[in-house]
């Protein structure tokens, strides 16, 4: 028989709880539309009491930013192993997961919610591009890249951050269409560089000799070749 008498928070229990409806909350609107209210009802304590754990809506959001950042860059972690196409796919797919969880928040997050001008929020903001940089490295088994390949991750990691707010508004592009395209847009990225730099053509080369011609980036190979129109042939002089 139960007594109906609720269990008592430890104070890290409380706090992970708010930042678990915060977070929740932020999934559904903007940040700057919930208040701290809101937040206090969804949690069902007191407003005051929100307060005592957390100083103020912004220090409640930075601590939300906290696990989401943490979570988005776990997002790029994928084992080593098997083509550079699929890893990229499947790292995609978890990306667009959290993009379709976290909308609104993951929206106003990336083009400046109400931790505008807030070093801690654009230090954490700066860490998740950094991991994801560092994760493609790893992918590519890469420890001292040259210029022209960090230029390479580092666009496509802003690309990628980039086409999921396009894609939030309206959603008008099938997800996993884009999730394939900005894989394609890794390997076109990567050949136009190696097109102008011989160290990228042989991360190029190495890269290609493990996908299969099922692959995302033979895929794209075909796509291209039949977009190619076909060349008459060449008459022989008599």
């Amino acid at each position: 028989m139960t007594t109906g008498v609720r269990r008592r928070m430890g104070v890290e229990e409380r706090k992970q709880q708010l930042i678990g409806v915060a977070l929740e909350l932020f999934s559904h609107r903007s940040p700057d539309d919930v208040s701290i209210d809101e937040i206090a009802a969804a949690a069902g304590i007191s407003r005051p009491l929100v307060y005592h754990y957390f100083p103020g809506k912004q220090s409640l959001y930075e601590a939300a930013l906290r696990r989401a950042a943490d979570d988005l860059a776990g997002r790029f972690v994928e084992p080593s192993r098997g083509p550079l196409g699929a890893r990229l796919l499947r790292v995609m797919g978890r990306f667009f997961d959290f993009v379709d969880d976290h909308g609104p928040g993951f929206a106003a997050l990336m083009r400046g919610g109400p931790a505008v001008g807030s070093s801690t929020a654009h230090a954490m903001i700066d860490e998740v591009r950094q991991a994801a940089y560092e994760q493609i490295l790893a992918h590519l088994e890469v420890t001292g890249p040259s210029a022209r390949l960090e230029l390479v991750v580092r666009s496509w990691v802003s690309l990628a951050e980039s086409t999921a707010l396009l894609w939030l508004d309206g959603r008008r592009v099938p997800r996993a269409e884009l999730e394939r395209q900005l894989v394609h847009d890794f390997a076109a990225l990567a050949a136009v560089s190696a097109v102008y730099d011989e160290g990228m053509a042989e991360i190029l080369v190495r890269i290609l000799a493990d996908e299969p011609a099922d692959g995302p980036f033979g895929e794209l190979v075909g796509r291209l070749i039949a977009l190619a129109p076909p060349r008459e042939p060449e008459q022989r002089s008599s």
